[in-house]
């Protein structure tokens, strides 16, 4: 494998609406960033993504583009941009933002002038179609719920949006549209950028003639994602748009990828692929429900383990898949993916130390690292996130009373993910002195970094130790290029796997169980090298708490 700059690295993803606000407007901002670099640098953080601060209406919280040059001025200015990234760089920290390319805000110029002209130039960025029979010309349903089509007002057409209304697809199959976008790529990663996570990429390719599906639902509708894995020919657009601008800058590229067809995963992430690596998301597809949020089952343990010991044995044939147990598109992976007695600090520093030493690029989601859970929820009226509102619909029309579906969407939210982060017990977690715009964790008074900062058993003072190792220069090469071997698979509570080079063999053992287990081990125990329970001692044998993690050097 080609060994390639951003290999050993370990990111963190900043949300910056709910980060740090530092002006009282209840908004996080770049000032705020600014402040806490120092504090990433403690934890061990090399490149930090930014979701999106672009200019934005916040229809879909900046996924809604309407200036891809300009920052939205609730975060700040252009020179606090530039701020920033000169600050990441002073102490050896890059910057990666969102790209957000498969469609805009409906706000942006392009789209304006389509709409005053909608069979003028601009028209041709967007896809623009006439109905059939009064209807429109297809049977897709929105990512976000209702038809992806919307009339243009005034004619006989209708526009093409796969997520809101207010989120036009742009036309990939505009070579003018498409060196518009390249000149912006460009444009950010000449100002320093270090690279992108990349936004619903794979949707950019459609089935131009965009034929109806069958209906999988009572609205007579098909998910829009039948049309995108109907269709071939994306990766020729994501190699032109990686010749045109990642391969200049050596950039670092992490794309959010679904309905990735079977064998592509080389195409995409290997050494010539058309990303650096892309998310691996299979542990979380395993709560998606045939029909929404209220059908979505429970996690099983055996089932995530073997979800996720699968994808890291397929993928190390290709390449680097990037590792997370949260972001801001999914609850709190302490709340998700561990039973009720393990959702404590122990339970967030043995799920922390499985994901952070697999094979791939470990993503730190802002509060993570001092284990920050889902809230709770007490009216639908309380959340923002416009997938959440559609999903309690949902679950209503499917019979569930308010309640459950309540319930359903407390579990579920991306808003769990959104509260603001906890930076102290005072009022508002620290986040602003203003009104939060969403409301914060009622529990910040006993997570938060303040308190975890002043003790060494902390989740936070836990993590640190935890990427200090996976970057050590003892154990550097074999975290980041050793392979990746299951272990313990038979077991009924252990989460086991070994990672190895030609110098060094390393156990990573977690005990996911109420009762303490034995286990036999394969190879002696040359070292203890971080434990989650200040274990001193491990031998042939190891009886293993409950929520106990070990990184073992094995002979």
């Amino acid at each position: 494998m080609e060994k390639k700059w951003w290999h050993d690295k370990v990111a963190y993803q900043i949300y910056p609406k709910s980060f740090c606000d530092t002006n009282g407007d209840g908004i996080g901002d770049l000032r705020g960033i600014i402040s806490k670099l120092d504090y990433l640098k403690q934890l061990g953080v090399d490149i930090i993504w930014l979701s999106p601060i672009y200019k934005s209406p916040f229809v879909d919280q900046g996924y809604d583009i309407a200036d891809y040059y300009a920052i939205a001025e609730e975060f700040g200015t252009m020179e606090e941009f530039d701020e920033l990234l000169a600050e990441a760089k002073k102490r050896n920290m890059d910057l990666i933002m969102d790209l957000v390319i498969n469609h805009c805000s409906d706000q942006h110029e392009w789209f304006q002038k389509a709409l005053a002209d909608p069979y003028g130039e601009y028209a041709d960025y967007f896809y623009f179609r006439k109905g059939k029979d009064g209807n429109p010309p297809s049977n897709y349903r929105s990512y976000f719920g209702g038809s992806c089509w919307e009339p243009v007002p005034g004619t006989d057409l209708y526009y093409f949006h796969m997520f809101a209304k207010e989120q036009p697809d742009l036309n990939w199959e505009n070579p003018k549209l498409r060196q518009e976008l390249y000149n912006m790529v460009n444009w950010w990663l000449d100002k320093g950028l270090a690279g992108f996570r990349i936004d619903a990429i794979i949707n950019i390719k459609k089935n131009l003639a965009f034929p109806d599906f069958e209906p999988d639902a009572p609205d007579g509708l098909a998910g829009c994602w039948k049309m995108v894995e109907s269709v071939d020919g994306v990766g020729e657009f994501l190699e032109d748009l990686k010749r045109n601008t990642f391969r200049k800058h050596d950039a670092f590229t992490v794309a959010e990828v679904f309905n990735m067809k079977e064998g592509e995963l080389p195409e995409f992430i290997g050494d010539d692929g058309h990303f650096s690596t892309i998310f691996d998301f299979s542990a979380h597809s395993l709560s998606d429900g045939e029909h929404g949020w209220y059908d979505a089952p429970p996690i099983d343990f055996k089932r995530w383990r073997k979800t996720v010991m699968d994808s890291q044995m397929e993928v190390q044939k290709s390449g680097f898949e990037a590792n997370i147990i949260e972001n801001h598109d999914e609850p709190r992976g302490v709340s998700r993916f561990l039973p009720d007695y393990a959702k404590n600090s122990d339970g967030a520093k043995m799920l922390g130390t499985v994901s952070l030493l697999l094979r791939g690029i470990p993503f730190i989601y802002q509060g993570q690292e001092i284990g920050m859970q889902n809230a709770v929820w007490n009216s639908i009226d309380e959340f923002d996130d416009i997938s959440t509102k559609d999903q309690y619909h949902i679950a209503r029309e499917a019979g569930l009373s308010d309640e459950e579906a309540l319930e359903v969407c407390s579990r579920m939210s991306r808003d769990n993910a959104r509260t603001p982060m906890q930076w102290c017990g005072e009022k508002n977690a620290g986040f602003t002195t203003g009104t939060p715009w969403l409301k914060v964790n009622s529990n910040y008074p006993e997570i938060n970094v303040e308190k975890q900062e002043k003790d060494a058993g902390s989740v936070l003072n836990y993590y640190r130790r935890l990427v200090a190792v996976r970057k050590s220069p003892e154990y550097k090469n074999v975290f980041t290029y050793g392979e990746f071997e299951p272990e313990y698979a038979d077991t009924d509570t252990v989460m086991g796997y070994y990672r190895f080079d030609g110098e060094k063999r390393m156990l990573v053992v977690a005990n996911f169980g109420k009762d303490a287990v034995e286990l036999k081990l394969r190879h002696p125990v040359k070292n203890i090298v971080l434990s989650n329970k200040n274990r001193k001692r491990a031998e042939f044998a190891l009886k293993l708490e409950s929520l106990e993690v070990l990184v073992l050097e094995c002979m």
